[in-house]
């Protein structure tokens, strides 16, 4: 992941994160302690996402929160319950082949939207690792999509 660098327009808390993420090369930063306005603090797992822009060709890297489904990672194109899909997963849709790194173990993984039985089922996890992706939801008019990462062996 050496070429890849952090996406552009993320938001300075996210910025800060990944650096952490990266300059300990995973040994900080994984476990993610956040506290939001109205509610708890929080320690929520998190992953750095690497895909290839699908205008740039770059590679991009994403810090996510993530949850897991056997040995599949999940993740949630919520951005915060905007109009629009995340840059991130729109660059998964044009290119499914990312790379993930999940504390200090780095893997590449087969990026698929989860739909139908197996989404209602993800998203009842994904709420559980994060709870504010219902209010995320409530916000917007997009079914927010999750996304599971199958790691390639």
């Amino acid at each position: 992941m050496t070429e890849a660098k952090l996406a552009p327009n993320l938001p300075e808390w996210m910025v800060e994160h990944a650096n952490r993420y990266l300059s300990s090369g995973g040994t900080d930063g994984h476990m993610y302690k956040i506290s939001q306005p109205d509610r708890p603090e929080m320690t929520v797992p998190s992953l750095l996402l690497t895909t290839t822009g699908r205008k740039s060709g770059e590679k991009f890297i994403f810090p996510l929160f993530y949850g897991k489904d056997g040995d599949s990672y999940i993740i949630v194109a919520s951005k915060g319950g905007a109009p629009e899909h995340p840059g991130w997963y729109r660059n998964i849709l044009a290119n499914a082949d990312v790379e993930v790194q999940v504390g200090t173990l780095k893997t590449k993984a087969r990026a698929r939207t989860a739909t139908g039985a197996e989404r209602a089922r993800l998203w009842e996890k994904a709420l559980e690792f994060w709870p504010p992706y219902a209010d995320y939801q409530r916000k917007t008019e997009r079914e927010i999509p999750v996304v599971v990462l199958d790691p390639v062996r």
